[in-house]
């Protein structure tokens, strides 16, 4: 058992999910821990937190508001963190990962809080530093105006498993941090069936939403555009099989009618980006990702690329 001490934490991208995790860690009170939380984020946001801190509206827990103790737009203003949450989109990934190197260490615990199949990989490809816990997170949430955030639904979990490459690492402490901060967490041996079961759902929905401009509600009453959702999710199933990852037989099934349990009117994030013409998406985290592993395991994904073709047709790739 690691006997590390946690008392710098940084928080990369304070957005939704960022703004959620980041303010409970604040509550922790001072007086019983040397713990200082550092929030990157940017924009309007930014200056709002600083200002008068993150308010965050929850369902559950009532209004919270916290001041962390820097927040900045620059990650070499933090000092060398113990605990990293990466909560930033999967196309400002590869960025963050480089600028990371000037604040972490091979001692680094980071926590990837990104939707995706393949963001371990992603993560060693640009840092090979740090133990690095495959992850997924279960919250619904928004930010509804800069400097305020607001959590409706979903369990506000983590979960998350072993680093694949130091599998003897536990992180302990994580544990015990997340345990004062009441943030509900679950670790498990191996987490990615439950990264792929997501992914399975969220992917297949977001390409399908975006490529029509159609809500959740609207794609599910609509033969067609159902039947796309579920031949995603099954290409998706395929490609996980075809790695060994073991899904449960009715997992197609069960993430379609997850989609009734969503607001007629709800849009995918993915849908939100990809309205916007001059902001990047991510298009590459869903139907790359699958048209990548459909080519490097020689198994078919016509449903996705024609999906993926007709996005890159409707939008070109901001920068």
């Amino acid at each position: 058992m690691d006997t590390r001490i946690i008392k710098n934490i940084g928080v990369i991208g304070v957005g939704a999910v960022g703004g959620y995790f980041g303010d409970k860690l604040c509550q922790i009170p001072l007086s019983d821990s040397d713990i200082r939380v550092y929030f990157i984020a940017r924009g309007t946001h930014l200056e709002e937190i600083r200002k008068n801190g993150l308010l965050l509206s929850t369902a559950e827990e009532g209004d919270l508001i916290c001041k962390p103790a820097l927040a900045t737009d620059r990650l070499d203003d933090l000092p060398p963190l113990d605990l990293c949450l990466l909560c930033v989109k999967s196309y400002d990934l590869p960025k963050v990962l480089l600028d990371l190197r000037s604040v972490s260490s091979k001692e680094t615990f980071i926590v990837p809080l990104l939707n995706g199949v393949d963001i371990y990989e992603r993560i060693r490809a640009v840092s090979s530093g740090g133990y690095v816990f495959p992850s997924c997170v279960y919250i619904g949430a928004y930010v509804e105006k800069p400097g305020k955030v607001v959590q409706k639904g979903g369990s506000r979990k983590i979960l998350f498993g072993k680093d694949p490459q130091y599998r003897d690492t536990v992180p302990h402490e994580v544990f015990h941090l997340f345990e004062r901060a009441s943030i509900n967490h679950q670790w498990v041996e191996d987490p990615y069936p439950e990264i792929w079961e997501k992914f399975v759902f969220i992917a297949a929905f977001g390409l399908v939403t975006a490529c029509f401009d159609k809500t959740i509600g609207q794609v599910m009453e609509a033969a067609e555009l159902s039947h796309c959702v579920s031949s995603i999710m099954k290409e998706i199933v395929a490609l996980a099989r075809g790695q060994g990852i073991a899904l449960r037989d009715s997992i197609v099934e069960d993430a379609f009618h997850k989609g009734g349990e969503f607001p007629y009117e709800t849009k995918t994030s993915f849908q939100r980006d990809f309205e916007q013409a001059d902001k990047p998406d991510e298009r590459d985290l869903f139907g790359g990702t699958i048209l990548r592993l459909g080519q490097s395991l020689g198994i078919k994904v016509p449903v996705t690329a024609s999906i993926y073709e007709r996005l890159q047709e409707r939008k070109r790739i901001a920068l």
